[in-house]
């Protein structure tokens, strides 16, 4: 079953590894969204054309508390319970049948 295995876990921890970027780049619009960016800057247009079709799609689930939006806490949390959970357990199916 190599012809499956080794392509599954490799598809799996490619995405284990854009995952964690993506999760950086939330970071990364967090806290320049603390400041008062330009949005003309090329670095804050990249970083909202990269976050913002996400934010939006959780917004309409999670409202405001307080004023405060939680939507990049909620995004994270739900990329680390995919890659934890899902991913680990398709990476370890891989590696089973692999051997």
């Amino acid at each position: 079953m190599y012809v499956i295995g080794y392509p599954l876990e490799s598809a799996a921890e490619i995405l284990n590894a854009l995952l964690v970027i993506y999760t950086f780049i939330i970071m990364a619009a967090v806290v320049i969204s603390w400041t008062n960016p330009d949005p003309l800057n090329p670095i804050v247009r990249i970083l909202r054309n990269l976050t913002e079709p996400v934010f939006q799609y959780v917004r309409r689930y999670v409202p405001l508390v307080g004023g405060l939006d939680l939507t990049p806490v909620v995004v994270i949390i739900a990329i680390t319970f995919f890659r934890t959970g899902v991913l680990h357990v398709i990476s370890r199916f891989a590696h089973e049948i692999s051997q």
